[in-house]
C-alpha cells in the first residue's frame, strides 16, 4: 500500500485521478481483482485529498463513475464469455469461490448485485456472474449504481479519515508509536476475518 501511496504521489495532479480512476475500473471490467488493488487506491485516493492534492468531489465522482462503469463491463464480458469464465477459474479455493458467488447471485439476484459490490472477491465476479447467468442489464444497473456510488464515497472519506486520524496520532505520541498502533489495529482484523471465515 505504501508503494502504491508513494507512486501516486509521485505523479501529476490530473493524472492522479486518472490513475485512481483505472485501478477501479480494471479490477471488476477485467476480472483482475486479484492483481488490481481497486480498493486500496480508492482509499488511497481519500489519503492524497487529505494532502490536499487532488479534491475531495472530484475524486469522489471518479472513484464512482469508475466502479459502475467496471462493473458494466464486467457484466458485458460476463455475458459473453458465460460459463468459460467458469472454465477460467481453474483450482480449487478460487474456483470453489467463484461457485460460491454465482449461487449467491442465483438466490439472491438484486441483493447480491448491490452487496457484493462491498465484498472483496465477490465484488470481481459478481458482474460478470449476473452478465453470465442472464439477468437483464437493467436490473443490474438499478442495483449497482447505488452500490458503486456508496462504495466509491466510503472508500475515498475512509482514506480521508484515516489519513487524518493517523496525523492526530502521531503528532500526539510520535510517528514510531502510531506506526505501531496501526500495524496492531491490521493484525486485529486480519485475526478477525481469519476466524469469521474459518
Amino acid at each position: 500500500m505504501s508503494s502504491l501511496l508513494g507512486w501516486l504521489q509521485g505523479i501529476g495532479g490530473n493524472v492522479i485521478y486518472i490513475a485512481v480512476g483505472l485501478m477501479v475500473f480494471a479490477e471488476d471490467a477485467l476480472l483482475l481483482g486479484f492483481v488490481v488493488p481497486g480498493e486500496t487506491a480508492a482509499i488511497l485516493g481519500g489519503v492524497l485529498v487529505s494532502e490536499g492534492r487532488v479534491n475531495l468531489w472530484l475524486m469522489m465522482a471518479v472513484v464512482s463513475v469508475a466502479a459502475v462503469a467496471g462493473d458494466s463491463a464486467g457484466y458485458f464480458v460476463g455475458r459473453r464469455l458465460g460459463p468459460r469464465l467458469a472454465a477460467r477459474q481453474d483450482g480449487s479455493k478460487r474456483q470453489q469461490r467463484f461457485e460460491r458467488a454465482g449461487d449467491f447471485v442465483d438466490r439472491h439476484g438484486g441483493v447480491a448485485i448491490f452487496l457484493g459490490r462491498f465484498v472483496a472477491f465477490v465484488r470481481t465476479v459478481v458482474p460478470a456472474i449476473a452478465g453470465a447467468t442472464g439477468i437483464r442489464y437493467r436490473k443490474f444497473v438499478f442495483y449497482n449504481v447505488p452500490a458503486g456510488i456508496i462504495w466509491g464515497i466510503g472508500n475515498v472519506l475512509i482514506g480521508v479519515v484515516a489519513a487524518q486520524s493517523y496525523e492526530r496520532v502521531a503528532s500526539a505520541l510520535g510517528t514510531g508509536t502510531a506506526l505501531l498502533l496501526g500495524v496492531l489495529v491490521v493484525l486485529a482484523v486480519v485475526v478477525w476475518r481469519v476466524r469469521r471465515q474459518a
